[in-house]
């Protein structure tokens, strides 16, 4: 008589479901997409950033060059916790 030897178990991985995709990522995108579209319509609709010295000079800068400095930091930060990579050990 014979006896078959069980394999050793395997530790699968569990793979991330559609559903766990469509929260976070969908999210991560939806949110980078709006802070982009807010600087876009800053740069149409928005006011100008007027500097007037004492001397009577005037300098302008479209509002827009501010907002897209910050919208930049927020697209890093929404990006680092929205798409996390995994490390492989």
């Amino acid at each position: 008589m014979t006896t078959v030897s069980q394999e050793p178990t395997r530790v699968v991985e569990e793979k991330r479901g559609w559903s766990e995709f469509l929260v976070r990522e969908m999210w991560a995108s939806l949110a980078i997409a709006v802070i982009w579209l807010s600087v876009l319509f800053d740069a149409i609709y928005g006011p100008d950033i007027v500097n007037r010295s004492a001397g009577g000079d005037s300098s302008t800068v479209p509002s827009a060059v501010a907002v897209a400095l910050f919208a930049f930091l927020a697209t890093w930060v929404v990006a680092k916790y929205g798409y996390p990579r995994e490390r492989k050990e």
